[in-house]
């Protein structure tokens, strides 16, 4: 075996051909897990696969899986998750995995083998433009046509990938380049006129944001996951704590402030917190961080804009800034440095006296609390969904890695689950990708040995990517998955009940497996809960007993039930459905 060592990899004369020089340069990158799944125009790289020994590959059994658990890989850890994928096919069974990442803003690389050079254009067997099909849902692609291109292709793919914005990056590979020889010559650094992404923030915009957080009144602090990403969470929470301001997180922010602290307000937006929603739409201060004001958070910009507020926004993407909501203090920049910066300033301007008076805005934030909106109707004949979330945050102490599928439970998972670190919640959030739960938990547990990891799904999200309990199986994955199972599509019920005279349309689930005996089809330990007496034992059992297997546990839910909050499409924040009362 071949290990490709990092550090013994140096310049020489020798020459490689293209599938080991990709080997060869995962391995400079730190690689130590790649998703694939093999086809015709790759295998001269599985053939180096089969040969070395510094990163592990993950067999997947769908390509879209693969690109989602490379994905989930880069979420939970903050390193650059990679798939594999053949031509044609395997590329475009990629793209769904790669718009998810997109959208989110993840960083990661894709290598997709192609056609050899003299076929493209051809419509050779499974040829595609992979630069083109993929160009709307990545952050770069390259297609490499010279093999002397090929390492220091890698190396820019994983340099864009993680810089600045972050996001997916494609290195498209033609099959001949793979068996073209080369010099292996690894690039320490990359420079690129055309793309320096943001550092350091303006010091005069800090000086102004901070100068508005200090004399404000009813200030609010939005983040969102650009502050995970950045892993500039303990900044986030040593501003708040020395400001002693509120904070709500997105989405996709969920962790990035201590949820156990009363400053937080919980998450603002479509299904946010009501107090949440109010303290948006009525603060006089808005420092928003890493988040981009998007339709689910602020619902109508419009009615958003009614009430005068001051707005600082701090971005690394200057074409986030001002794009849905004009803002007061632009500060584009890496979130970290800039919030670095603005604690030493906070901390300047308090040592001097400028201490913020909001005593009457947290009353009045606790006023809205009293609502309290995430209330829901216990039952000792039926199982509440937002039970069986309640019970599982109990069961694993809140210290989960749980990842979620879209829909009902990925809402109830976001509510009822109170996260307090960062990157422990993956989901898809911009794009709103079904079938993702799974595969997120393959990557999340591989990426975070030791660490209990939980995927919240539905049945018909599961459904989607279901196969992968076999590469579960293959590699000893030991997630536990809560499906909350009330046999419908539920958002989309949901959605028919509240705007289209309960017409429920196609969203009755109404020939399912039985998924206890699917899942010990594949090896794993399968549990149906029916009573609600029963979900904490075997939420304990799953976690204790059965911490070493896949556990799949079937809850079978209330069918009828929504999620509240609720601001329908095209209303203000602030204009609420607090429950079916309301309809």
């Amino acid at each position: 075996m071949d290990a490709f060592k990092p550090d013994v990899l140096k310049p020489s004369t020798k020459e490689y051909t293209g599938a080991e020089i990709v080997c060869r340069a995962l391995a400079e990158e730190g690689v130590t897990h790649l998703f694939g799944y093999p086809g015709g125009s790759v295998l001269y790289i599985y053939d180096e696969i089969f040969k070395q020994d510094s990163f592990q590959h993950i067999l997947v059994r769908h390509e879209q899986a693969a690109v989602h658990a490379a994905d989930a890989y880069s979420r939970s850890s903050n390193k650059v998750g990679v798939a594999i994928v053949t031509s044609g096919p395997g590329v475009t069974n990629a793209v769904t995995g790669l718009a998810t990442a997109y959208m989110d803003s993840i960083p990661m690389v894709v290598i997709s083998g192609q056609v050899p050079t003299h076929a493209i254009g051809s419509d050779a067997f499974q040829e595609c433009d992979a630069v083109g099909i993929t160009r709307p849902c990545v952050k770069h692609n390259i297609l490499v046509k010279d093999v002397r291109d090929l390492a220091p292709a890698i190396r820019r793919a994983f340099h864009i990938a993680k810089t600045g914005r972050p996001g997916p990056v494609l290195v498209d590979i033609p099959k001949d380049i793979t068996i073209a020889r080369a010099k292996f010559e690894y690039p320490e650094r990359v420079e690129m006129r055309s793309y320096n992404p943001a550092g350091k923030g303006h010091l005069g915009q800090i000086k102004k944001a901070a100068a508005l957080l200090l004399t404000a009144e009813r200030p609010m602090i939005y983040a969102g996951g650009g502050v995970v990403l950045a892993d500039a969470a303990p900044l986030l929470n040593k501003l708040a704590d020395e400001l002693g301001f509120p904070v709500t997180t997105t989405l996709m922010g969920l962790g990035g402030y201590k949820s156990g602290d009363p400053k937080w307000v919980g998450m603002p937006g479509m299904h946010g917190w009501y107090e949440a929603n109010m303290a948006m739409q009525h603060c006089d201060v808005l420092f928003a961080v890493g988040a981009r004001f998007d339709d689910r958070v602020i619902g109508n910009p419009k009615h958003f804009a009614q009430n005068e507020r001051k707005i600082i926004h701090v971005d690394v993407d200057p074409s986030s800034i001002s794009k849905r909501v004009k803002v007061d203090v632009p500060i584009v920049g890496n979130l970290y440095e800039v919030l670095e910066e603005l604690v030493k300033l906070v901390e300047q301007g308090k040592t001097s006296g400028q201490v913020p008076k909001i005593d009457a805005w947290m009353k009045q934030i606790d006023e809205w609390r009293g609502i309290k909106c995430l209330d829901y109707r216990k039952s000792d004949e039926v199982i509440k969904p937002q039970f069986v979330v309640e019970k599982l945050w109990e069961v694993t102490g809140g210290d989960a890695i749980v990842t979620s599928d879209v829909g009902q439970h990925q809402m109830w998972a976001a509510q009822y689950y109170r996260f307090d670190k960062p990157r422990r919640w993956l989901n898809s959030g911009g794009l709103g990708t079904m079938g993702v739960g799974l595969p997120y938990a393959m990557g999340a547990q591989l990426a975070n040995p030791g660490v209990p990891v939980a995927c919240i799904t539905g049945e018909g999200s599961i459904q989607m990517n279901i196969q992968e309990l076999s590469t579960c199986k293959q590699y000893r994955l030991t997630p536990k998955i809560i499906l909350l199972n009330n046999r419908y599509l539920g958002m989309v019920r949901q959605w028919q009940q509240i705007d289209y005279g309960s017409r429920y349309s196609e969203s009755y689930m109404d020939a399912l497996p039985d998924f206890v005996k699917l899942v010990e089809s594949y090896g794993h330990v399968g549990i149906r809960v029916t009573n609600p007496a029963d979900v904490e034992p075997a939420l304990r059992e799953a976690f204790g007993k059965h911490k070493d297997r896949l556990v799949f546990l079937d809850f079978i839910t209330d069918q009828t039930e929504n999620v509240w909050p609720m601001v329908k499409a095209g209303k203000g924040l602030t204009e609420m459905l607090l429950g079916s009362e309301d309809l």
